[in-house]
């Protein structure tokens, strides 16, 4: 299964801060991750960076069981 870490508003949607899906794409897991914690998750994601391994992917790149998908909200502060 690949792992999926959720930062800050990501976690606060989902209500965990790790989770593990089975999934072919980086799409894959994202959709089944907004099946399971449904709209407010969906909208963070929608304006969130998506990571695979530590390094900026798309939808389409494939995973695997060895994977990290890091969901990374946008952060303000001043």
């Amino acid at each position: 299964m690949t792992k999926l870490l959720l930062l800050g508003p990501a976690r606060e949607a989902a209500g965990v801060a790790r989770d593990e899906f089975v999934g072919a794409t980086i799409g894959d897991v994202l959709d089944a991750a907004t099946a399971r914690y449904g709209a407010s998750f969906e909208r963070v994601l929608a304006a969130s960076q998506v990571w695979l391994n530590g390094e900026a992917t798309t939808r389409e790149a494939a995973v695997g069981p060895q994977d990290e998908i890091a969901v990374l909200p946008p952060i303000s502060g001043g």
